[in-house]
Parts: C-alpha cells; sequence; structure tokens
C-alpha cells in the first residue's frame, strides 16, 4: 500500500507564471492559469536555490582546494582523475535520466496511471544498477588505458598517480548514478529543492577532507605531501557520493507507492524509456568527447593550462547551473505533461514554456558572460586567490573565462532546446546537433588551441583560452540549429529579435562602467606588486585591494547599471525586478 494513509502525495504549488512572449516581443495571448502552469516557474526558482547552496559550496571547495594544491602537478593530475570516472556518471547520470527518463514517467503521473509509473521506476532503477556495476568494474579494471586516452601529457609519475586516483574514485560514480535516479522521480513529482540541495553533502564532505588533511601537510610540503592530499580527497569524494544518493531515499521511497527493483523489459513504457535512452546516451557520449577533448589539449598544453581550465569551468558553469539548468530541469517535467495531453493546444503550451524559459535565462546570462570577459580577473581572485593560488593565477584563469563568456548564452540555453524535443519524445535531433557541434568543436579546438598560438607567436599556455572560446563559437551552432529544428515543428519558438542585441548593450555599458571603477582603484592606489607585467600586460591590472572588496566594488555598480539601462530599453524583465525591489522597499504598490 502506498504510505501517507494510502495516499498518494502531490505537491502543487500557484506561484504566477511569467506571462508567454512572441516570437515579436509582445505578449502573447495568455494561457489559462493552472497549477501545472505555474510549477514550471516556481520550480526554476527552488531549482535555483539548491544549485544555488550546492555551486557556493562548490566555490568553497574550491577556494580550499586551490589553497592547499593550487596549480601544482598534484592539483592537476587529481582534476584529470576525477574526470574519468565523472564520464559513467554523466554517461547514465542526470541529463541522461532526464532526457529519457523524466518524460515518460511524469507522463505517466500526468495520467493518474500510479501503478505503471512504480513499475516504471522499480525496473529504470533495477537495469540502472546492473549497468553502473559492470561499468564501475570495467572502469576500475581499464584505469590505465582511460588515463591514457583522457591525459595523454601525463607520464612517469604523474600517470601512476592518475591511474591510483581513478581506481579509487569510480566505485562513487556509482552513487552518483542512483543520485541521479533519484532526481528523476523527485522532479516529476515536483519535489525539486532536494534533489539539488543534496550535493552541498558532497561538497561538505570534500571540505572537510581537504581541511582535515590539508591542516596535516600545510602548503609547502612536498611532492609526497601533495599526492597524499589527493589520494584521501578522493577516499572522501566517495563517501561524499554515497551520503548524496543517501539523503534522497527516505523522500523518494515515500513518493513511490510499491517501490520493487526489477530487471524487466515487460513493461512497454520501460521499452519507451529504453528507445529514449539510447540516443541520449550517445548525446551525452559525444558531449563528453567533446570534453575529453578539451582536457587532452590541455594536458598537451601545461598542467598549469589543464587546472586552469577546470577551475574556470567551475566558475563559468554556475550562470549555465543557476539559470540554463534550473529553467530546463523545472520545465522538462512541465513540457512533458504538456505533449501527453495530445490537444490542438499542446505545441501552443509547449511554446509558451520554451519563450518564457528562453527570455528568463537570456536575462540573468547576458551579464553574466558580460561580467566575466570584463572583470574575470577578479572573479577569479575573489573565489579562489589564497595560499598556492596567487595573483597571476587569477589573472591567468581571467583569460580563459574571457574565452568561455563568448557562448554562456548559447549553451544554456540550448539546454532548454534540447529539454522540448526531450518532452517531444524525439531525442535523436539533439544527438544529430551535438555531433556536428563536437565535430567542429574538435578541429576548431586544434587549430585556436595548438596550432594557431605558436604561429601568432603568442605564449603556449593562451592556448588554454582558445579552447574556451573554440567552445563558445560552436555552442552557437548548435543552439541555432535547435531552434530552427524546434521552429518547424511548433512554429515560432526562442528569443524574439532585438531582444539579445537590447540585454547585451545594457550589460556593455555597465561592463564599461566597472572598468571605469576598476581602473580608478587601480590609479588610486597603484597596482599590486608583481601583478601585471605577466606576457607584458599593464593594462586593466587589479587594484591594491583584496579581490572581494575589488569585486563588490565594481560589481555593485555594473548590476545598477545593467537593470538601468535594459529597463529604459524596454525589457520587461528589467522592469518587473525594479517592481518587485520596489515593493520590497515600500516605494510601489
Amino acid at each position: 500500500m502506498p504510505k501517507n494513509g494510502g495516499r498518494r502525495v502531490r505537491l502543487f504549488v500557484t506561484a504566477p507564471a511569467p506571462v508567454p512572449q512572441s516570437q515579436t516581443g509582445s505578449p502573447a495571448a495568455p494561457l489559462p492559469s493552472s497549477p501545472e502552469r505555474s510549477a514550471g516557474g516556481r520550480g526554476a526558482t527552488l531549482v535555483a536555490i539548491g544549485i544555488l547552496a550546492s555551486r557556493l559550496m562548490g566555490l568553497v571547495r574550491e577556494r580550499v582546494f586551490a589553497h592547499y594544491l593550487g596549480n601544482a602537478e598534484a592539483a592537476a593530475v587529481f582534476k584529470a582523475a576525477l574526470r574519468i570516472p565523472n564520464f559513467l556518471q554523466n554517461l547514465f547520470g542526470e541529463g541522461v535520466l532526464s532526457g529519457s527518463f523524466i518524460p515518460v514517467y511524469a507522463q505517466l503521473l500526468g495520467k493518474k496511471d500510479a501503478d505503471e509509473a512504480d513499475r516504471v521506476a522499480g525496473a529504470v532503477f533495477g537495469l540502472l544498477a546492473m549497468a553502473t556495476a559492470v561499468m564501475v568494474a570495467l572502469g576500475m579494471l581499464a584505469t590505465p588505458l582511460f588515463v591514457d586516452l583522457i591525459a595523454p601529457g601525463f607520464d612517469g609519475g604523474e600517470r601512476d598517480l592518475a591511474v591510483r586516483l581513478v581506481r579509487i574514485l569510480f566505485p562513487g560514480t556509482g552513487f552518483l548514478v542512483l543520485s541521479a535516479w533519484c532526481l528523476g522521480i523527485l522532479n516529476s513529482h515536483r519535489r525539486f529543492l532536494l534533489s539539488y540541495l543534496a550535493p552541498v553533502v558532497w561538497n561538505v564532505v570534500i571540505i572537510a577532507t581537504l581541511l582535515v588533511v590539508g591542516s596535516l601537510h600545510g602548503t609547502s610540503g612536498g611532492r609526497a605531501a601533495e599526492e597524499a592530499v589527493t589520494e584521501w580527497l578522493a577516499y572522501g569524494v566517495v563517501l561524499g557520493s554515497f551520503l548524496q544518493f543517501a539523503v534522497q531515499v527516505p523522500t523518494v521511497m515515500r513518493l513511490l507507492g510499491h517501490f520493487r527493483p526489477v530487471v524487466s523489459l515487460a513493461s512497454a513504457s520501460v521499452r519507451q524509456v529504453l528507445k529514449n535512452f539510447g540516443p541520449v546516451v550517445l548525446g551525452r557520449g559525444v558531449v563528453q568527447f567533446s570534453a575529453w577533448v578539451d582536457t587532452a589539449f590541455a594536458s598537451l598544453i601545461s598542467n598549469r593550462a589543464l587546472s586552469s581550465l577546470l577551475y574556470a569551468q567551475t566558475i563559468y558553469l554556475i550562470p549555465v547551473s543557476l539559470f540554463g539548468m534550473a529553467v530546463s530541469a523545472a520545465e522538462l517535467p512541465e513540457m512533458a505533461r504538456a505533449t501527453a495531453e495530445g490537444d490542438a493546444q499542446a505545441h501552443t503550451k509547449l511554446r509558451s514554456r520554451i519563450d518564457a524559459g528562453s527570455r528568463r535565462i537570456a536575462f540573468w546570462v547576458v551579464p553574466s558572460a558580460v561580467a566575466l570577459f570584463f572583470l574575470g580577473d577578479l572573479v577569479s581572485g575573489a573565489l579562489l586567490q589564497t595560499g598556492r593560488f596567487g595573483a597571476s593565477d587569477s589573472r591567468y584563469l581571467w583569460y580563459l573565462l574571457m574565452g568561455a563568456a563568448v557562448g554562456l548564452v548559447a549553451s544554456t540555453v540550448g539546454r532548454l532546446y534540447a529539454s522540448a524535443f526531450y518532452a517531444l519524445k524525439d531525442p535523436k535531433t539533439p544527438l544529430r546537433y551535438a555531433i556536428v557541434r563536437v565535430a567542429l568543436g574538435t578541429v576548431k579546438a586544434w587549430f585556436l588551441a595548438l596550432w594557431l598560438p605558436e604561429r601568432l607567436g603568442l605564449p603556449r599556455e593562451l592556448g588554454a583560452a582558445f579552447l574556451t572560446l573554440s567552445s563558445g563559437i560552436v555552442a552557437w551552432v548548435e543552439t541555432t540549429l535547435l531552434r530552427r529544428k524546434l521552429r518547424s515543428i511548433v512554429g515560432p519558438v526562442g528569443l524574439p529579435s532585438g531582444l539579445l542585441p537590447r540585454l547585451y548593450g545594457a550589460a556593455a555599458v555597465g561592463g564599461l562602467v566597472a572598468l571605469a571603477v576598476k581602473q580608478g582603484l587601480t590609479g588610486l592606489l597603484g597596482p599590486m606588486p608583481g601583478v601585471g607585467a605577466e606576457w607584458g600586460g599593464t593594462l586593466l591590472v587589479p587594484p591594491r585591494l583584496h579581490p572581494v572588496l575589488g569585486l563588490l566594488a565594481t560589481a555593485v555598480p555594473f548590476g545598477v547599471v545593467y537593470f538601468a539601462v535594459s529597463a529604459a530599453l524596454g525589457v520587461p524583465e528589467a522592469g518587473a525586478v525594479f517592481r518587485k525591489v520596489g515593493r520590497k522597499l515600500g516605494l510601489a504598490r
């Protein structure tokens, strides 16, 4: 019998959803208000809260990691080693289950077919657990091969350490895959907060491990001390992975009625999940190949380039997760429910959700990208500059963030477009365009990162910045292809013409104001000793301020100017923010 007195609990939220926008930018005809319709906006907020908490703890984790290991050889080896078992997590984890399991499971919930939904949940868990166990065992056996493929620049002691770390880390990845199954159940039941707060536990365990082990060895230990820190840290990652899964299990069990893990394909719904699973797995595999290319190329440039690339990804994925992942994760179950209705308004409802979601994403991600471009040195300094991670490391990281800023909007909006195809039970289209993106990106990455710097007489390490730039360019190609295909299915969809120029214009004005403040502080206080001379550059050097204070002094005017200019340019989201702030301050009704 189901728990909670025999009644199945459903969480409905009634916060008002954003007004859908037409392709021309004017408000489209509003659809009738309903709990399902409002769940997307409220769900996105809950996902964003969970992701924000998790990302903040992730930044603390990276700061502690940078304090004890910086850009040392062991730091690069650990980060590369973590990438290898993460391939399994990304192959069978949240992205794949979101594209294959959630659309089917959420549609069954929408049809009130609880028994079939429970059978699907049990069968998917059984199949996933079996596949993960096999992959973990094979991964531990084939670790040396994986290390040679992912980080071909490692040899000798670096390679030996990477092999040891990967074998420790692999079992933890299995728990993260099962944690993604929990996320699929929770999201489909509109329980968004817990699944995105769970990684906080993972981060807390890693931080605690770093603090304990790092304090024992200090920041000036030799190679043996660094290797000891990374090995203990790997065990901490495994423990954190198990706890991330465990904290979600009680709530998942309460939501499921008759949960029985089985390995069975008897249900047509389970077969539909597997039918979707293949293309989505291939799509994720293609994306992982792209990540492998970047890691491999960075390892061929230098250890500093490799570790800095992974630091940069931690930073620029914050807005991608907060706005792109939050909106896409919350909208996917609702889009699946809308397409399951099969009525004449299904495409209208889907188009309305895509339009509103893409506007929300662009409004927040555009200033994030511009801020990374103009203030990336202060951002990286405020977040990571401590211990063995110095001012020159922050400045180098800025170059990588500049490249990443180019494709930030495309990466986040593209997630929403891909989710729309998953809701339409068409995972093959995102797969095709992902293949195009990776093929083009691999060629571009080789040309820009490895071939071009030497021909231009630039330092070899600047090739890492061209790696992030290449990824940004091909992200725009993929997103454009996804949008064109969506338009052929559901009609005009996505960001209205003219919106991005207004948003980028407002953000550029804010960025120039922030840059002027930054230069004013530099002129007033003078550059920090030893900073700015790297590669002959003395322009735009950071002021003699603590990076956190410097970031606050520039980010606040940047934000104020962005909101003011975007509101003056008629961007509705900016006006809504001002009205909300005015009501909070008692200045408006």
